[in-house]
């Protein structure tokens, strides 16, 4: 067993496990699938670690985020093998690729032009071929109908696009803030009504959240 898996059956049993992520499929995904592939060259041995990793530079600056968070909203979307999935705020590619594996196909949206690209090129050399990234913000998000959107980062509320880009019967999974905490929301689309539940509380920065650049190397 190499070092990378090591860490990554560490942060199953030790991060994941321990959280309440109990869904079998999800866990085998995450338990193999390469996370230091998708982090800076300089960030690969601790990208197991329970915290975010940020990506980029600049006001589009974006995020990976801590993998028991990641888990615990995957988990609440239920996700099946005949869905179509909107992952918002793709980053680098690390979340797709685990949606990736658990459903017919996702579409990856990043605002961010150059992580789009590292992003394809994690997919491609990974051989997933039922993910696509898309570089572009929330306005592209009209021209598809999904069954699930997990958004990949915390908002101050939900943008009535998102909802009209669900199905009947569609999920979408965001952590909404509201007094300085966020909270990991289920909203369910049946006809015109939508349903909403709070599930748990998390720590993440909001999707649009610009730092202070850094230099990454990939």
């Amino acid at each position: 067993m190499t070092q990378f898996e090591q860490l990554r059956a560490r942060m199953v049993d030790n991060q994941l496990r321990t959280s309440g992520v109990t869904e079998w499929a999800l866990l085998a995904e995450m338990g193999k699938l390469p996370r230091e592939r998708f982090v800076p060259a300089d960030r690969q041995s601790v990208a197991y670690i329970d915290d975010i990793h940020w990506l980029g530079q600049g006001p589009e600056r974006r995020f990976m985020m801590a993998p028991a968070t990641l888990a615990k909203l995957l988990q609440l979307a239920e996700l099946s093998d005949d869905d179509a999935v909107l992952d918002i705020g793709a980053g680098t590619g690390y979340g797709t690729a685990v949606m990736a594996g658990l459903a017919a196909s996702v579409t990856g949206l990043e605002a961010n032009a150059e992580l789009a690209k590292i992003a394809s090129r994690n997919l491609e050399e990974l051989g997933i071929d039922n993910a696509t990234i898309i570089a572009g913000d929330i306005s592209w998000i009209g021209r598809g109908k999904f069954d699930v959107i997990v958004v990949q980062g915390a908002l101050d509320s939900v943008p009535d696009a998102m909802l009209a880009a669900l199905n009947d019967g569609g999920r979408l999974i965001a952590l909404i803030r509201t007094g300085g905490v966020a909270v990991a929301n289920v909203f369910v689309k049946s006809g015109k009504s939508i349903t909403a539940r709070g599930e748990f509380n998390a720590t993440l920065p909001l999707l649009d959240q610009a730092q202070p650049d850094v230099e990454f190397v990939f």
